[in-house]
């Protein structure tokens, strides 16, 4: 990131009340602030104290060091530090993310149509409010120095009113990683986040399948060497489906036992050489029965032109025996995974339907429940943390009698 930075000479006349003229000389550093984006003059009386400055501005803005100074601090607004939260977003994570941190930034900043969900998409797509709206302010032109918890309390009841409790608590959560960036890079101490907001609505947990289902559906995968290995892939990793679609030949190390999870596809079947975060990147131990249905598909696994390329690829089309089939190799787009992969394995064995990601949810909930420490297992399923784990992933997969019997054990 650059900066255009003048320094300019300028001379103003003022008169003394001895009725004398004196020029005063000032060398003035023209700039616009990178934070506010607002234009800022600074006044030197010498020539090298203006250029020096100028250089020491032009430095921070490189090395991403620049902090405005503290009068400038106590004009930001919520609006200047929404903003550049999302400037430090780009590059850091995927556009498509961005755009949704750029959707919800709107909920903090405002103003929001007072209005019906349909009402509301009507403005936004056109501009006009329809008749019967109003405008109201959020908290982007409030002054961060001003901003209390009291002020965040009633923007996340105003928020939770007219557009749910969802996108209350998904724009709050922004809001704190706003805040905590502008604590660090402008010296500002931000307000604490406002707690007992409310329950919301009550999120269900998602349907996972016991272990003997699993079982079931890993028998009949290993039968079908077309398909199986495009459904039990995920309940033997626990990876995303767009972590599975993505994985190439290259990524999986058959000499030290390892899937390394490194891209992730996007929904137009482009592949993103980054996963969904940092802890995203990992290393997955295969298990004897993995390695075994991998080490077969190989053998039958489409190529692109010739050669190996993704490890789940579009099947193409098949030929009358002993031809191969013609036109596969290619990207598999998530929709027709679901339609032509996994939900007929679903129907063929009369097990319930739960969705690709819930078989994400099965391996973390299962090894927990075999008693894997929750730390490693956060390391597989790429967690930052093990309260991302915890909080969002654990679910019971056995009866309450084998946690009673082991409270029997215990005390007996």
């Amino acid at each position: 990131m650059s900066i255009a930075i003048k320094v300019t000479k300028r001379e103003r006349r003022r008169r003394l009340k001895s009725g004398e003229v004196v020029v005063q000389t000032r060398y003035v550093i023209n700039f616009r602030d990178p934070i506010t984006g607002k234009r800022k003059q600074l006044f030197f009386e010498r020539q090298k104290d203006a250029q020096h400055k100028a250089s020491e501005i032009a430095a921070a803005v490189v090395t991403g060091t620049y902090a405005p100074t503290p009068a400038a601090r106590l004009d930001l607004v919520v609006e200047d530090v929404v903003q550049n939260w999302l400037n430090n977003c780009v590059g850091n994570v995927k556009e498509r993310t961005l755009r949704g941190y750029r959707h919800v930034a709107r909920s903090i900043i405002g103003p929001l149509l007072v209005g019906s969900k349909d009402q509301r998409t009507e403005y936004t797509l056109t501009g006009k409010m329809p008749k019967g709206t109003r405008l109201q302010p959020l908290l982007g032109p409030v002054k961060v120095a001003d901003l209390t918890t009291a002020d965040i309390r009633a923007w996340h009841k105003l928020l939770t009113k007219e557009v749910g409790s969802f996108t209350a608590n998904r724009a709050k959560t922004y809001l704190q990683a706003v805040l905590a960036l502008a604590a660090e890079d402008h010296n500002i101490r931000p307000p604490a986040m406002p707690s007992k907001l409310g329950r919301g609505r009550q999120k269900l947990k998602k349907a996972i399948l016991t272990p003997d289902q699993v079982a079931t559906l890993l028998k009949a995968a290993r039968d079908d060497l077309e398909r199986g290995i495009y459904y039990a892939f995920p309940f033997l990793t626990g990876t995303r489906p767009s972590e599975q679609l993505a994985l190439l030949w290259d990524d999986v190390d058959f000499e030290k036992n390892l899937i390394r999870i490194r891209r992730m596809q996007e929904m137009d079947g482009t592949i993103s050489e980054m996963t969904k975060t940092a802890a995203g990147t990992r290393d997955i131990p295969m298990s004897p029965t993995l390695r075994a249905m991998l080490l077969d598909w190989r053998v039958r696994c489409p190529r692109k032109l010739g050669e190996l390329f993704r490890v789940f690829p579009s099947p193409g089309q098949r030929r009358a025996w002993p031809k191969g089939r013609v036109g596969g190799g290619g990207t598999l787009l998530y929709a027709n995974f679901r339609t032509r992969f996994w939900l007929p394995a679903f129907k063929r064995l009369g097990l319930p339907y739960v969705t690709p990601h819930s078989a994400r949810h099965c391996f973390i909930s299962t090894l927990q429940a075999q008693g894997v420490e929750v730390g490693l297992v956060a390391k597989l399923a790429g967690h930052s943390n093990a309260v991302v784990t915890l909080g969002h992933y654990t679910q019971a997969v056995r009866g309450g009698e084998d946690a009673i019997a082991a409270l029997e054990r215990a005390f007996v």
